[in-house]
């Protein structure tokens, strides 16, 4: 474990390094997110953070190709090419959108080909699991469409909750590390060297994810906008991706694996579905409620769940934290799910308890033992409450088109 956590601190140095010289450097080219009438933050914001995290993303993939223990976790040269060369595109098409505002149709093209290059570098999905240990091969046709629409629709999740400063950053750095330790148990387990490479992406992931926090909690001094959402949800994408494209599920019920019970037969699937459960019900519950307004999908709107909790009356730092609350409990549940063996009847009741607590802290109203307008006195550093706007855009959230779905 120790040399992915010193991938991770790698990662987290070089962008937090990183952040404050690309902060000075789209004020220089005028990449800033004009402050609006419906945002959090006052004054034009820099944009281009995505930047820093790449350079993150670079120092730490380089680290982890010298690492004697790590070496062999890269067979081919194409994976780390394959991951440089796709972000690296991903960065160029949010710089560009950052700075000038290209269109929807122009930013989904880019993040086809992205993935489009994962699926070159030899991160595919070439099969699905079916009840009763079966398992579906995909034809190769099918697995490259699958693996692009699986890191398109995760692209634009991702987009979707960076809505608030430090909202995506902390969800998703949540998400890697959980993901990186259901990666290091399986490695351990498998004995499969290439499954050593979906930890080393989630350590980095989670490295970039801390390194560019400090700068992005509210009040945000950079966001990230679609140069590092575009990234972020590319690297979380790949996970479960190379994991599953290298793992013979046979294995996973034909062998004594210790610790990791049958679950992981299909988490490389669940996985990415438990841990952003979150942005994903966002996405679909914005198209289905944009549509059935007679909309179009990508209009940008103040109903988005976070919008929502300002709503209820937390100031925009509890809003965050209560989301972090949310990821690392969906993330711990699904990762417990493969890596404990405790009875189910415990595990349930420890999942109920804890939504239970959730809950009561996330909306105010449920909470009995105080009276209907406590939840009015409820600002902590963020001043008065600002219900008729929406939050911070961050990373443009009201931009109008980040395809599929909008970015916020």
């Amino acid at each position: 474990m120790r040399e992915y956590l010193f991938v991770l601190i790698i990662a987290a140095a070089v962008t937090y390094l990183l952040t404050p010289l690309v902060r000075r450097g789209a004020i220089a080219v005028g990449a800033q997110h004009a402050a609006r009438d419906r945002d959090v933050h006052k004054v034009p914001t820099p944009l281009l953070g995505g930047l820093a995290m790449y350079g993150g993303l670079a120092a730490g993939l380089l680290v982890a190709g010298r690492l004697t223990y790590l070496q062999q976790a890269f067979p081919s040269p194409r994976t780390v090419e394959g991951l440089l060369l796709a972000g690296g595109l991903l960065v160029v098409v949010g710089v560009a959108d950052d700075r000038w505002e290209i269109g929807a149709v122009s930013k989904l093209a880019g993040q086809i080909l992205a993935g489009g290059i994962v699926a070159w570098s030899g991160a595919y999905l070439n099969w699905l699991p079916l009840p009763g240990g079966e398992e579906y091969v995909l034809e190769p046709d099918l697995s490259y469409t699958l693996t692009i629409l699986i890191v398109v629709v995760t692209i634009n999740a991702v987009n979707f909750i960076d809505g608030l400063d430090g909202l995506a950053a902390g969800i998703v750095g949540i998400s890697a590390l959980a993901y990186m330790v259901y990666s290091y148990v399986l490695n351990n387990s498998v004995g499969i060297p290439s499954e050593s490479v979906p930890a080393v992406v989630s350590a980095v992931l989670a490295g970039i994810c801390i390194g560019f926090l400090p700068h992005n909690f509210h009040p945000a001094k950079i966001f990230m906008g679609d140069t590092g959402s575009m990234l972020l949800g590319l690297l979380l994408a790949y996970g479960p991706i190379s994991s599953a494209a290298s793992l013979d599920q046979n294995i996973l019920v034909s062998y004594d694996l210790g610790p990791v019970n049958r679950f992981p037969t299909i988490l490389p699937l669940l996985l990415p579905v438990g841990i952003l459960v979150i942005p994903y019900l966002d996405l679909v519950l914005a198209v289905i409620r944009r549509t059935m307004a007679g909309k179009s999908p990508f209009s940008a709107d103040r109903q988005h769940l976070h919008h929502r909790l300002q709503d209820m009356g937390h100031s925009h730092r509890q809003s965050v934290l209560l989301m972090y609350l949310w990821a690392a409990l969906f993330s711990s549940l699904v990762v417990g799910l493969s890596l404990l063996r405790i009875k189910l009847i415990w595990f349930i009741i420890v999942t109920v308890v804890a939504m239970a607590a959730l809950l009561l802290a996330t909306a105010p109203r449920l909470r009995w033992w105080h009276s209907p307008g406590d939840h009015k006195h409820r600002r902590l550093a963020d001043g008065p409450a600002r219900s008729p706007q929406p939050a911070s855009a961050a990373t443009h959230a009201a931009a109008a088109a980040s395809p599929p779905v909008p970015g916020g």
